[in-house]
């Protein structure tokens, strides 16, 4: 998934993400129940509503590795050497379940980012063991959607228990952050491997410059530690904790018709289903064409939705699959 976060408000910009991170190229088994609708007699699949919807497994890597990682500026990360390593400790303690959780804290119970922050930091045991910070002065940015000033209020957090005196302050997008973390004006700010390292790329390569980032994490992190050095940054450990395009059915589904990955979705559904998406699906390759060629998914019916809808229209059983964000916290 290429540049998506330039986000203005927590939906519209959840919208932004999809459409770009479609249009520019991340658990289980279960067998599919042989006298389901997707049956090996090739029926298709109607949508089966429910209150829950869950991920299905993107086994073949379709959608680029977002996984949250802390971009830090080189000039800070120099001055603090304890600085990153802090960082590195909250990507230990954050996987994807944790950021549905902590969104769903935020954008669903209506609790305070920094409320939510302290809570985390405290129940994943992160305060400092020693006072490093010598009370230091370090701006943590964040861009300007609940998810991202979630993270900067954790990583803040976490530097004030090693004595620095940190503050969280929401600048907005990339444009505008980058600069600001590159000066040293800010520290550190929640980043996503895959869409950074392909912004610096058509920043530092031009805008035609052959993509970078893959569905592979570490190969992704090793592609954009050079690109971010050539800019003045330090990019610290990835999360296993991913933000990025997902496709979601209800659970009821999921359970009638025995699947938790996109591929035994294939085999399930030979016949086909229908699908919900923002209205750019059917033209984006890691939407419904990435879908149809890396895994052979066959729909019946396609359905535009304004994003902010298409998982309510899949749990209404209007739609069987729908794109969602993987760390949407209604899949909590």
């Amino acid at each position: 998934m290429t540049p998506h976060r330039q986000r203005l408000a927590a939906l519209s910009l959840a919208s932004l993400l999809v459409l770009a991170a479609c249009g520019d190229p991340g658990s289980g088994g279960g067998k599919a129940d042989p006298t389901g609708a997707g049956s090996a007699a090739g029926d298709a699949c109607e949508p089966v509503a429910g209150d829950r919807l869950v991920v299905l497994e993107d086994d073949k890597t379709l959608q680029n590795a977002d996984n949250v990682v802390p971009a830090v500026s080189a000039s800070v990360a120099e001055a603090h050497p304890t600085l990153v390593p802090l960082l590195d400790g909250v990507s230990d303690a954050l996987d994807t379940d944790g950021l549905i959780a902590l969104n769903k804290a935020v954008d669903i119970d209506r609790q305070t980012s920094s409320e939510v922050a302290h809570r985390f930091v405290e129940d994943e045991g992160l305060a400092a063991q020693e006072q490093s910070g010598e009370g230091a002065s370090v701006v943590v940015g964040a861009a300007n959607f609940s998810e991202s000033s979630t993270l900067a209020n954790i990583y803040a957090e976490v530097l004030r228990t090693a004595g620095f005196d940190a503050e969280v302050r929401e600048i907005g997008a990339r444009e505008t952050y980058l600069p600001a973390l590159e000066s040293g004006e800010l520290a550190v700010v929640p980043e996503y491997a895959a869409t950074l390292a392909e912004f610096l790329n058509t920043a530092v390569n031009g805008p035609d410059a052959e993509p970078v980032a893959s569905g592979d994490v570490d190969a992704t992190v090793a592609a954009l530690e050079p690109l971010a050095e050539e800019r003045g940054l330090v990019v610290g450990k990835a999360s296993q904790a991913q933000d990025q395009n997902a496709f979601a059915v209800t659970q009821e589904f999921a359970d009638e018709h025995g699947v938790s990955t996109l591929s035994e979705l294939a085999e399930a559904c030979a016949g086909g289903l229908t699908l919900a998406g923002p209205a750019e699906c059917p033209e984006r390759p890691f939407c419904r064409p990435g879908l149809e060629e890396a895994y052979g998914l066959v729909f019946t019916e396609f359905t535009a939705y304004d994003f902010g809808l298409i998982g309510e229209a899949v749990r209404q059983g209007e739609a069987a699959i729908g794109l969602v964000l993987s760390s949407d916290g209604s899949l909590g």
